[in-house]
Parts: structure tokens; C-alpha cells; sequence
């Protein structure tokens, strides 16, 4: 499928104005509404797994870069706590290499746990899995946890709950990875990340309508915080010592530690 910008072919340079205006034009209509979490619809979680591929820049390389910061602080032996396993993509990831952790997985979605567990295969028996938030996850205290491509999903306060929720459940010292959606705020710099993002998709195999659609819900429906807001957050819960080690167009990703 595709959307015609122009009478005639558009240079790149002119295709990325276009949907940066189009991007403005959103943003200047966004009314508030409740985050997008489209994982209880059974025909997205059956394609879940070709869409971070896709639209994510990096995505083999941040669950690497992922493992790599825990294996620096954890033993052999460690228990991980995974915020938003669903799916099952980073277990496997982590749990392919690392053949003496052991995991947690919290995810609010039933389908998605489901999802996670046919990834996993036999690696499963690895895995304790609780469906909910934060909220359901046993106090531990754990080695490390991530929580990838999950928080842009929740409003700032209960962000900020959350984050406060993991420190809580962690051994001192340990080390805590998060990577989500996170750039600029002002309308004109969001409408330009944005655009690049969509930007991104396309170039990977995304059909055109479906990422512009893909804009459409993140202007309007998630709650995207600024980097300096986020690396905030993180401090405010108690971390320490939060770097920045992943930059992806609209996506950031941090490595702290409790305190």
C-alpha cells in the first residue's frame, strides 16, 4: 500500500517535511485519552514479534547491550526481574546466554504471557510469570531488572510509582535497565522525531499508511516524557549513578542502580 505526498516523486528530504507537518498538525489536535495497549487484541499479539524488528532501530543490539549491563553487576545465579515480559523476546534473549539466571516476568497481559511462553519454549521452565503490574510481582529482592519498551505506556505519575515499586524490589546495588520512547516534548521537535521514527519503519518493510498510523497513536495516546524527564524519574525513585547508553531516533535507554 501506498500514499501519494505529491503530484510528482518528493526527494527524501521533502517526504520527512511532509510528515513532520503532518505530525505538527496532530499534535496541535491531541486530545488527552488512555494509553494505547492494544496487547488483549489476539491478531496483534499473534504479530507482535515481526514489529520491534521493524521499528525499533537496534532492537537485537539493545537486548545485547541489555544483557551485557546486568552480567557486569549479577552472578552465574542471578535472579532478574523483567517489567513487561510479554512477548517473551528479551527472556529469550537473556536466558539463551545466560544458562544459570533466573527470571520473573510481569506483564498485564494474559495473551501476551501466553505469547511469551511459546517463544520461550523449554526455556520456560525458567521463567515465573505473573499476570498485572508492578504490583504483582514478588518483593524479591532481585539481582537486576529491565523493563524494555514498556514505560512509555504509563502516565508520569504512575511512572513514577512503578520505578519507585522495582527500586523497592531490588538487592542493593543492583542494576536496573529501561528503554522506551523518550525525546523532545516541544511540538516541532516531537513532530521531527516522530517523522524519523516513521521514517525508520518504512525503510525496514513498514507500509506507509501503517506508519503514519503508527505516529498518529503515539501522539495521541501515550504519555511520552522527555529524556531529562525520564532520567529524572529514575533518580527520584532512588537510583543512582543513571547513564545513558542507548539513543535510537525516539527511543533512549538508561543503566542505573539502586542505591
Amino acid at each position: 500500500m501506498s500514499v501519494s505526498y505529491a503530484d510528482k516523486p518528493a526527494s527524501r528530504s521533502q517526504e520527512l517535511h511532509l510528515r513532520q507537518s503532518r505530525c505538527i498538525r496532530r499534535l496541535k489536535v491531541v486530545r488527552g485519552s488512555s494509553p494505547l495497549l492494544p496487547f488483549s487484541d489476539p491478531e496483534a499479539v499473534a504479530h507482535y514479534v515481526d514489529g520491534p524488528v521493524r521499528q525499533v532501530p537496534g532492537f537485537y543490539g539493545l537486548q545485547q547491550m541489555t544483557r551485557l549491563l546486568l552480567a557486569e553487576r549479577i552472578q552465574d545465579d542471578a535472579h532478574v526481574l523483567v517489567l513487561g515480559a510479554g512477548g517473551g523476546l528479551e527472556l529469550k534473549a537473556f536466558a539463551e546466554t545466560e544458562a544459570g539466571w533466573r527470571f520473573c516476568g510481569v506483564d498485564p497481559s494474559v495473551e501476551m504471557l501466553g505469547l511469551a511462553k511459546r517463544t520461550l519454549g523449554p526455556l520456560a521452565s525458567r521463567v515465573d510469570f505473573y499476570e498485572g503490574t508492578i504490583d504483582s510481582a514478588p518483593f524479591g529482592p532481585f539481582d537486576g531488572a529491565t523493563c524494555l519498551l514498556t514505560l512509555h505506556f504509563l502516565a508520569e505519575n504512575e511512572r513514577r510509582r512503578t520505578l519507585s515499586e522495582v527500586h523497592r524490589r531490588l538487592k542493593l546495588g543492583a542494576p536496573f535497565v529501561v528503554a522506551h520512547h523518550s525525546f523532545p516534548q516541544d511540538v516541532e521537535e516531537k513532530a521531527k522525531w516522530l517523522a524519523r521514527y516513521a521514517a525508520f519503519a518504512v525503510a525496514s518493510g513498514v507500509p506507509i499508511a501503517n506508519a503514519e498510523r503508527a505516529i498518529a497513536a503515539i501522539s495521541e495516546r501515550l504519555p511520552t516524557l522527555s529524556p531529562e524527564q525520564d532520567e529524572a524519574l529514575l533518580r527520584e525513585a532512588g537510583f543512582a549513578d543513571v547513564a545513558l547508553f542507548y539513543t535510537a531516533f525516539t527511543f533512549r535507554g538508561w543503566v542505573a542502580y539502586k542505591a
